[in-house]
């Protein structure tokens, strides 16, 4: 991730909308830093779309990144947790939960197409927001 003295995180939340196949992945990013801080964020997701059909998400914490989890919360088994995850690891990022709301539209992804929507989405939140490095007081 980065060395012990510094890392890199996001500086605000950021939403997008990604389209694929009828479905809508609805893909938010939060700085955070603390597991109690993911339990309210994935609480108030739960009320605020309570409607979708998958709240999946991945948080890695630390400034190593040493906390992490992957959620597929019902969809086949790393098809979306994992895409997630891979995302945030990709942008070198700690301290951020990302979440991706899906609203299933009538056509099913298939396993690989699942792993591509929920990792555009993820992708798609952690480019919407700056990054910045953060020094370890």
């Amino acid at each position: 991730m980065s060395n012990s003295q510094s890392y890199k995180t996001i500086d605000a939340i950021s939403e997008v909308l990604h389209k694929d196949r009828g479905s809508k992945f609805i893909g938010i990013a939060y700085p955070t830093d603390s597991i109690d801080n993911v339990k309210i964020q994935l609480d108030q997701l739960k009320e605020t779309y309570p409607d979708a059909t998958h709240i999946c998400y991945a948080y890695v914490l630390g400034i190593n990144g040493e906390d992490y989890r992957a959620n597929d919360d019902g969809e086949p088994n790393n098809s979306a947790g994992q895409p997630i995850l891979r995302e945030i690891r990709s942008a070198d990022i700690t301290n951020v939960l990302v979440a991706v709301i899906r609203y299933y539209g009538g056509k099913k992804l298939g396993v690989s197409g699942l792993i591509d929507a929920y990792g555009t989405a993820a992708r798609l939140a952690s480019e919407q927001t700056n990054s910045v490095v953060k020094v370890v007081q």
